[in-house]
């Protein structure tokens, strides 16, 4: 998905943008970049951060570097920050995006004989870039954002680092968070609030939808203001959120806590251990095992040295590998044992299935799980959700199509917990996955443990739901359903 950090400070910002970037390392393995500004002249640099961690790539780059304002980035996909001149002045952007209408926005403006493109390599066109092109085509930086993130489909928030300040947006949704916070002299904005404690920032403030902000070392000047309409996605408490990070004021680890709870709650199930599956299913099996008062306890310990997030890894032999070479059983804790495991979801399911396995191969008497969230049915398309091209990666619509004899059929009701149909998907899953009991959680249950409103929150991965679910429901299959 990606994530990033902004500071600008009366003092030279360097440690706090390379540390304030590198809290944002869980949220993208493709590429690092950092960009600051020395008075009028910009700088520079960005690495592959595949197959090193973003510290030890750019540890060499900081020595180097001086600047009193900067911003910082950790992308799933483009290379960024980019430096780029145009008639608004000379500045670098960075942005946490997807732009789903790319080719239709590149083709307008070459129709519009407006822009060309520098930025391609294996992806493509930089989705960066086109925002950036976006942005020149009106005459203040304010108004170029507010425009660039109208005419984007999907999400964009985005950071602007000029010799006037830096200009922070957030996503005209709110699909993901943007958070400022401050500290003598200095001025900071990220994604990622767990980055503020250590760097002595205080007073968090969390932007609306589409509110713009600039940033100087005096302080924080608004220039649009929030909008009430909010879609921020929820999977950013079941999966992409670091546990001391809060988004609309609302802790993930917490948020985790009560989903756990929640799943124990309508559970019947006996069992005599409770596990996570580390580290993403750790605070759901807290709370599962507290709620229960069944022991908590770490069946499989996982070495995270040297390997990436595998379900990030491009390529299924690599996620298959990664996730193997991770997870290191231990024995003691498998062998005739009922176990229970928890975790954030169930996407593809081939990495589960071969955990599950050697559960087995060590002595497990059954095998249960507990996923936090509702079966995934649809692909996300507002944010880098995950590398896959298909929906037909996801195991649930894989087999909702093998229940429907080749057909999608009606994917409503597969998104109705109480229907037959969801049944017998959920039935299909758990027998491909050899597991003794399968039980997801409800969206509405899910919903209670964060706290916000449902209409404040994208489900659509879910439930297919477009907009204000509590309005209006568009199913991806052409099917829809108007609420009061």
């Amino acid at each position: 998905m990606g994530g990033f950090f902004a500071v600008t400070s009366e003092k030279d910002c360097i440690f706090d943008l390379f540390y304030g970037t590198d809290y944002h390392s869980h949220l993208g393995t493709c590429r690092g970049g950092l960009a600051v500004l020395d008075g009028t002249d910009f700088r520079r640099h960005i690495h592959d951060i595949s197959n090193a961690p973003f510290r030890t790539k750019f540890e060499k780059d900081i020595l180097a570097m001086r600047g009193n304002s900067g911003i910082g980035v950790i992308s799933d996909m483009e290379p960024q920050p980019l430096i780029i001149s145009s008639h608004l002045g000379r500045y670098a952007i960075a942005t946490v995006s997807r732009v789903s209408n790319l080719d239709f926005l590149v083709q307008d403006a070459f129709n519009r004989r407006v822009a060309h493109f520098s930025e391609t390599g294996s992806i493509g066109i930089n989705p960066t870039e086109l925002i950036a092109t976006l942005i020149n085509e009106k005459t203040s930086f304010e108004a170029g954002i507010s425009y660039a993130q109208e005419r984007v489909e999907g999400s964009c928030s985005i950071l602007l680092l000029t010799e006037k300040g830096i200009y922070v947006a957030r996503d005209r949704f709110g699909r993901t968070p943007i958070i400022t916070a401050s500290k003598e002299g200095a001025v900071a904005a990220t994604l990622e609030n767990a980055v503020f404690p250590n760097l002595d920032y205080t007073g968090q403030y969390y932007l609306g939808p589409g509110e713009i902000l600039r940033l100087t070392p005096e302080g924080i000047e608004q220039l649009r203001k929030p909008d009430a309409y909010k879609q921020v996605c929820a999977f950013l408490w079941v999966y992409y959120g670091f546990p001391a990070s809060s988004y609309e004021n609302i802790n993930v680890e917490s948020c985790r806590y009560r989903c756990g709870a929640r799943l124990a709650e309508k559970d019947t199930v006996e069992a005599d251990l409770v596990a996570g599956i580390p580290e993403s299913g750790t605070g759901y099996a807290i709370g599962y095992a507290n709620a229960k008062t069944v022991p908590y306890g770490r069946p499989f310990t996982k070495y995270t040295t040297t390997w990436p997030r595998s379900f990030m890894s491009p390529g299924q032999t690599k996620r298959k590998l990664v996730a193997r070479m991770k997870l290191i059983p231990v024995p003691d804790l498998v062998q005739a044992k009922r176990l229970l495991f928890c975790d954030d979801s169930i996407v593809r399911g081939v990495q589960l299935a071969d955990t599950i396995k050697r559960l087995y191969e060590a002595g497990a008497r059954e095998v249960h799980m507990r996923p936090a969230c509702p079966p995934l049915l649809f692909a996300c398309k507002y944010l880098n959700f995950s590398r896959s091209k298909s929906e037909m990666d996801l195991i649930a619509r894989r087999t909702v199509r093998e229940l429907e004899g080749g057909a999608n059929g009606s994917l409503e009701e597969y998104t109705n917990p109480d229907s037959e149909k969801y049944k017998a998907m959920v039935d299909r899953i758990r027998q491909r996955l050899c597991l003794t009991t399968l039980k997801y959680q409800r969206l509405d249950d899910l919903i209670a443990a964060i706290g916000l409103p449902r209409e404040d929150l994208c489900t659509y991965c879910w439930d297919g739901c477009e907009g204000q679910c509590g309005r209006q429901m568009t199913f991806a299959n052409g099917i829809q359903e108007t609420k009061d």
